[in-house]
């Protein structure tokens, strides 16, 4: 039994021990290792892990230190070159200023003034002949920062300094200009004295001298037309104080010449003196044509008398003031003639604003006469009236007045226009289908014998 028992154990062991050996083979064969060696073998491939991810790392940041190292270097360069262009505008506009200085120096001349200047101008030159050197070179600033503060501070400085040359040649310039306008207006008022003296030799009597010697035998029209000029100056004189009354007053001009002369078109916006010059011609020489002047009680001698006595009226007044005359004869006949012709050419309304007051038209009335310069240049032009009417009177036989209706078609036998734009041809070559006719006459004509003067008309489209 036991020898059986003993049979039976042996091979059980047997396979037991040949399978763990055959399970240690097999791990041996594969490689597979104890515990240990497990852990040993993935310690070993975390390290080479490791160090390939340290490597790429290493590399990365060398790739961003290389790229900003160029940025940096990028960055300087054009801060160079921007300090660069700042100097290269900064002596410009240095050579500005010198040149300006330069300028300025030579009228009035100031030789240390242009001797500086130049040397500047030269010093700045070659100032941009360095830093085109220092370009071409690559030689630039080591601090651009610097560089450029100081390249705008020496451009602010040079600009100042510009605008200071200018402004000591602007006050230069304005000195003069007005040293020009003193002597322009020295100039001026020696022209209005001389003015002034010329009116009063025209407004003055002297004026005509050539009838000094005149004598009734000998008086023809060729006499008349001097007397009628003076007449006109005086009366164009009369009205253009009267017409800047009027403005300084606040009348609207417009208004009052077209109440004077309805419906007219002017042909420039001054023409509308005119207007105010016919309506004093009209008012004045009224009853012209009468021998006395339609004066109230105003006697005169037989016919054949009359002629030595206009004449004589003539040659007494020429040569006098009327100022003077009516403050000698205040109740001559010639008086007479101010106090009826005042009132008619100087509406109450008209002289209320020029003077605020009826003063001066109740003393005319009164018998007595304004010692004022508006009232002067009234009696100025009445006497101008009064001696052409009495030369009038002086011829036999007597002169002719006449005027000419509204739309009558222009003569120049009978007519002189004030307007002569009524005569230029339109842009464009336009073709007018009317001709120009008479809106007003202004100044009236006269006939002496077979002598016709012209009256004065003024112009319009028909």
């Amino acid at each position: 039994m036991d020898s059986v028992q003993r049979s039976a154990v042996t091979p059980r062991k047997s396979r037991l021990a040949r399978t763990i050996a055959k399970v240690i083979h097999v791990r041996a064969g594969t490689g597979v290792a104890p515990v240990e060696g497990v852990h040993k073998l993935k310690i070993k491939e975390k390290s080479k892990e490791f160090k390939g991810h340290e490597k790429i790392e290493v590399n990365l940041v060398n790739g961003s230190q290389k790229a900003f190292d160029k940025n940096d270097e990028e960055h300087k360069n054009e801060l160079a070159l921007e300090a660069l262009l700042a100097k290269i505008f900064a002596s410009i506009s240095s050579i500005k200023a010198a040149y300006a200085q330069l300028q300025f120096a030579q009228s009035p001349y100031d030789g240390s003034g242009i001797q500086s200047s130049d040397q500047l101008v030269v010093s700045e030159l070659k100032n941009l002949s360095e830093l085109k050197q220092s370009y071409l070179k690559k030689q630039f600033d080591p601090s651009p920062e610097k560089a450029l503060l100081s390249a705008e501070i020496q451009e602010q400085k040079s600009i100042l300094k510009t605008y200071e040359v200018m402004g000591r040649k602007l006050e230069s310039q304005l000195k003069l200009k007005d040293s020009e306008i003193a002597f322009l207006e020295e100039k001026l008022e020696e022209c209005k004295k001389e003015n002034r003296l010329l009116e009063k030799r025209l407004n003055s009597s002297g004026q005509l001298y050539m009838l000094d010697n005149l004598h009734l035998s000998g008086l023809n029209p060729s006499h008349f037309i001097p007397v009628l000029r003076h007449t006109v100056r005086s009366i164009r004189s009369f009205v253009k104080l009267m017409i800047n009354e009027m403005r300084s007053a606040g009348w609207d001009l417009d208004a009052a010449a077209n109440v004077i002369q309805p419906g007219v078109v002017y042909w420039k916006d001054d023409h509308i003196c005119y207007a105010f010059e016919s309506f004093v011609c009209r008012e004045i020489f009224d009853s012209f044509h009468y021998p006395n002047f339609s004066l109230p009680n105003e006697c005169l001698p037989e016919k054949r008398k009359q002629q030595r006595l206009f004449f004589d009226r003539f040659t007494e007044l020429k040569s006098l003031k009327a100022k003077d005359y009516l403050a000698q004869k205040p109740k001559s006949t010639f008086a007479k003639f101010c106090r009826a012709k005042y009132p008619r050419i100087v509406h109450p309304k008209v002289e209320s604003s020029f003077f605020g007051n009826l003063t001066q038209r109740n003393l005319v009335n009164s018998g007595e006469f304004p010692e004022t310069a508006f009232f002067n240049a009234f009696a100025e032009m009445a006497k101008r009236v009064w001696i052409l009417h009495c030369m009038a009177f002086s011829f036999e036989p007597a002169a002719l007045i006449f005027q000419v209706r509204r739309r009558c078609r222009f003569s120049e036998v009978y007519m002189e226009s004030l307007a002569d734009e009524a005569f230029l041809q339109p842009p464009n070559d336009v073709k007018l289908e009317t001709e120009p006719c008479v809106a007003f006459t202004v100044v009236p004509g006269f006939k002496i014998g077979k002598t016709v003067i012209q009256c004065q008309v003024y112009l319009s489209r028909c």
